[in-house]
């Protein structure tokens, strides 16, 4: 494990000027670490301004890069603008990724920085990920991967080094919640950002809202479902999500799982 951090070190190093896209998530947390522990000021780290990116999280990657000293902007990007992205069929992701580093190359030229990476890991390569054909596109590199680091490992070196990011619980943009062929709109994702915030309020670590128009689809962490599993909890999570408009509130027994809404599209992997 701390070979692959020191062949990333030297990756990094090699670049000499980068763009990191940093969610504020473990991974790309620790991508930017690296990269500002290799490359100082000659590194950059850069997030997306969308409405699919909860404000907590932004807040959670500013707070970061303060801690850490490491330079930081937005961007805005526009995703939702698009018809392709807006239809929300299985690719969305491919169009959100586009527009992400459409607008990293169009600052990377501005700044005179030719390198943009970002934080996929060696698990990630195979799973369902359209982003990774953008990636590709657009010539964006995935140091993490390259050097083989899984999530675990990530997670380990995070550790190590005091990122706060360490044990972050996974989660993606907020799109990711509103099922395939259900258009996603500025509304929609706002609704689900207000209901997990609500869900995070009442001491829940690992859940998902699911945006399935009149009904909400609950997924609580198994280790978690216990105290969700009561009709006091049923009560407040109707009350929570009735106000958010749904008119029936579900909870899931199958409990949270990651890319749950991929189970539909049968996807065979080569």
């Amino acid at each position: 494990m701390e070979e692959k951090q020191e062949r990333l070190f030297a990756n990094l190093r090699s670049l000499e000027r980068v763009m990191v896209a940093f969610s504020g998530g473990t991974d790309s947390a620790y991508l930017a670490w690296a990269a500002n522990h290799v490359l100082g000021k000659n590194s950059l780290a850069v997030t997306a301004d969308s409405a699919s990116i909860p404000e907590s999280h932004k807040r959670d990657a500013e707070a970061f890069v303060a801690r850490f000293g490491i330079a930081h902007e937005y961007i805005q990007t526009r995703e939702f603008d698009n018809p392709d992205y807006a239809a929300n069929n299985p690719d969305r992701c491919f169009h959100c990724k586009d527009e992400l580093f459409t607008r990293l190359e169009e600052l990377g030229r501005e700044r005179s920085i030719a390198h943009i990476v970002y934080g996929v890991n060696l698990d990630d390569l195979g799973d369902y990920r359209p982003g990774q054909g953008a990636a590709k596109n657009h010539n964006v590199a995935a140091p993490l991967a390259d050097v083989e680091l899984s999530k675990a490992e990530i997670r380990e070196l995070s550790r190590r080094v005091g990122l706060p990011t360490w044990d972050r619980p996974a989660s993606a943009c907020l799109s990711s919640r509103i099922p395939y062929g259900t258009p996603v709109t500025i509304e929609n994702v706002k609704t689900v950002e207000t209901g997990e915030e609500e869900l995070k309020a009442l001491g829940f670590r690992q859940f998902r809202v699911r945006f399935h128009g009149e009904v909400v689809r609950i997924e609580i962490a198994r280790e978690e479902m216990a105290r969700a599993l009561s009709l006091e909890m049923a009560a407040r999570f109707t009350e929570i999500f009735k106000k958010l408009g749904f008119k029936y509130v579900t909870l899931d027994l199958e409990g949270y799982r990651q890319g749950s809404l991929n189970e539909v599209l049968n996807l065979v992997h080569s």
